[in-house]
Order: structure tokens, then C-alpha cells, then sequence
């Protein structure tokens, strides 16, 4: 036991075994160590298993986005090549490698990325500026004109580019439409 906690090992029980935590971990069945990692994540009570693939979330609502990808029903098609997607997140990530659209540009160089995370990613590993936020704390959010890479820090912004510069984007043809159904459900309702 005294060696154990002075090579930094942790004795810990997972599904009723002894397990040795390593960190890297080295457990006997996949589905302890993806149990196991959880405890990790800092959610007491908060880690969901993916039944699929043991795949472990921190919350639900990640389990459930997740549980997508096991679908062979694609809702979302890319325009451009036709693949499919569940999330609409994955399809507007996808389609940006065929649009160039780089909205994320670091401050100290050159470089532009399709997400934030690989801004954070590249801050953190070329500059070595890691970003700091509070528990819940939400950054700051983007508007992306996903016509030309634009971006805007309120919708209404995003809104008034894209009538002035893209007024036939599919975007603005959507709102269109879902403006003109609340329309009409307005004027059925109220009749």
C-alpha cells in the first residue's frame, strides 16, 4: 500500500473489481475503463455511457448528440458533395472545408481555423496562451456569414450583412419562409 501511493497509485473500485488507476489507465475490461475515466470528469453521478459503443459523456445532452452518429438515417446533406450528417453542427463544420470559410483568425498570427476549439488548440500549443473560463462561464458568441466568412457579434448584424451583401443566400430564403408560416398561423389563430 505504501509503495502503491508513492509511485502515485491509486487503488480504486469499478463494477465491484479492484482496479489499479494509472493514468494512463490500465484496466482489465473496456467497459470498466470508460466507467472508471468518468470519475475523472469531475461530475459526481454525471457520467453517461453510450450502450453502443461504451463511449462515456460528462451530461446527457452530449450522450444524446452522440447517440446520432450511430444512426444510418442521415437528416442533413451537404450541398456540395452529398454526404450526410445527423447534427446540423457536424454539416455546417463539414461544409466550411469546401467553402474556405475560416471565421476564427488568431490575434498573434496569421492563421484562421473553421472552429474555436482549434483556435483555443492552436493558442494554447504555438503561443502558449490558454484561454480562461469561469464554471458555466459562456464565450463570447460568433456570427458567421457562411456566404463569404464575415463575421458579427449579434444576430442582428449577421441579418443586416447578409440582406446588403447576400440577399438571395439560403439563409435569408429560409427566414423567409418560416417568417411567412408564422404569418399565416398568426392570421389562423387569431380568426
Amino acid at each position: 500500500q505504501k509503495m502503491k501511493s508513492l509511485l502515485g497509485l491509486k487503488q480504486v473500485s469499478c463494477l465491484g473489481h479492484l482496479l489499479v488507476c494509472l493514468l494512463p489507465l490500465c484496466h482489465c475490461h473496456p467497459v470498466a475503463l470508460r466507467l472508471h475515466q468518468a470519475t475523472h470528469l469531475g461530475e459526481p453521478g454525471g457520467s453517461y455511457v453510450c450502450q453502443v459503443c461504451q463511449k462515456v459523456f460528462q451530461f446527457q445532452r452530449m450522450l444524446n448528440r452522440h447517440l446520432k452518429c450511430h444512426s444510418e438515417q442521415k437528416r442533413h446533406l451537404c450541398n456540395f458533395c452529398g454526404k450526410g450528417f445527423n447534427d446540423t453542427f457536424d454539416l455546417k463544420r463539414h461544409v466550411r472545408t469546401h467553402t474556405g470559410v475560416r471565421p476564427y483568425k488568431c490575434d498573434l498570427c496569421e492563421k484562421a481555423f473553421t472552429q474555436r476549439c482549434s483556435l483555443e488548440s492552436h493558442m494554447k500549443k504555438i503561443h502558449g496562451v490558454t484561454q480562461q473560463y469561469a464554471y458555466k462561464e459562456r464565450r463570447t458568441k460568433l456570427y458567421v456569414c457562411e456566404e463569404c466568412g464575415h463575421t458579427a457579434s449579434t444576430q442582428d448584424a449577421l441579418l443586416r450583412h447578409l440582406h446588403t451583401q447576400h440577399p438571395n443566400s439560403a439563409f435569408l430564403r429560409a427566414k423567409g419562409a418560416l417568417y411567412h408560416l408564422s404569418q399565416i398561423f398568426y392570421v389562423y389563430i387569431n380568426n
